[in-house]
């Protein structure tokens, strides 16, 4: 099983950006954060359902799980409607309690202004579309890999991209590690491009580490910084409206 999330390198909160995210009213986030949350405490994952055994049991079960409904690149693109599927239900899905609450935790900090700024409908969209192409872009080069791959964080990733490019001088404070954990605030243009950054050379290490699909953080971070330059970034045109004439010249 592939998780596809990586939290070692820093923790982050969101202090100020006009507002808190956290009074912002953020149904859907909320409720991804729910559903997620509900379906990794039933599931086989989290160890709690005793209907799922124990032992060798409950390691059978989850290894079903995540073949079921995480995406498996060997088998997506040989046509099969189910597999095509897996790219929307493995958004759901989380291997470990760790792999959750990273996700969930960037996921209520990011995405409370990310879809207060896009809207209720249009931020569902955009989480579920870049989602699910963050993941098929990660089986398409890795199209002979049978290792199911789990998690929202191509998701995720997406709502961090769009949150750079609309919020890029919120505050965020960081926990890094080789500053002994001390919390410090910088700028999101300054954190999440560094975010990047760790991504980018760790997808050039995947073959040497554990399975983290570092490439679905990449896909979805760009489709998501694209999709809010090309939403949002565009400047609005006004039509001009002639000023009127000062008193004095008007025409008899």
């Amino acid at each position: 099983m592939i998780g596809n999330w990586s939290v070692a390198h820093f923790g982050t909160r969101f202090a100020r950006a006009g507002r808190s995210a956290l009074r912002s009213p953020a149904p859907v986030t909320h409720g991804l954060i729910l559903l997620c949350s509900l379906l990794f405490l039933t599931g086989p994952a989290a160890g709690l359902n005793p209907a799922y055994g124990s032992g060798e049991g409950l390691l059978a079960a989850q290894r079903a799980y995540f073949h079921r409904w995480g995406v498996v690149p060997a088998e997506l693109f040989e046509g099969a409607p189910r597999a095509a599927l897996t790219p929307a239900t493995a958004l759901f899905v989380h291997g470990s309690w760790v792999h959750l609450l990273g996700n969930m935790l960037f996921l209520y900090v990011f995405g409370a202004m990310t879809e207060e700024r896009m809207g209720r409908v249009q931020f569902t969209l955009f989480y579920l579309g870049c989602g699910y192409l963050a993941l098929l872009g990660y089986a398409a080069a890795n199209d002979d890999s049978t290792q199911s791959l789990v998690g929202a964080s191509g998701a995720i990733s997406a709502v961090l991209g769009a949150f750079l490019f609309l919020f890029p001088g919120a505050r965020v404070t960081s926990l890094l590690p080789f500053l002994l954990f001390l919390p410090l605030r910088f700028p999101a243009w300054v954190v999440l491009p560094f975010w990047v950054a760790l991504q980018w050379v760790a997808a050039g290490r995947a073959d040497q580490g554990p399975g983290v699909a570092y490439l679905a953080h990449l896909v979805g971070f760009a489709l998501g910084f694209g999709f809010a330059w090309a939403r949002f970034g565009r400047p609005t045109r006004v039509k001009p409206v002639p000023a009127p004439a000062p008193e004095g010249e008007n025409q008899p």
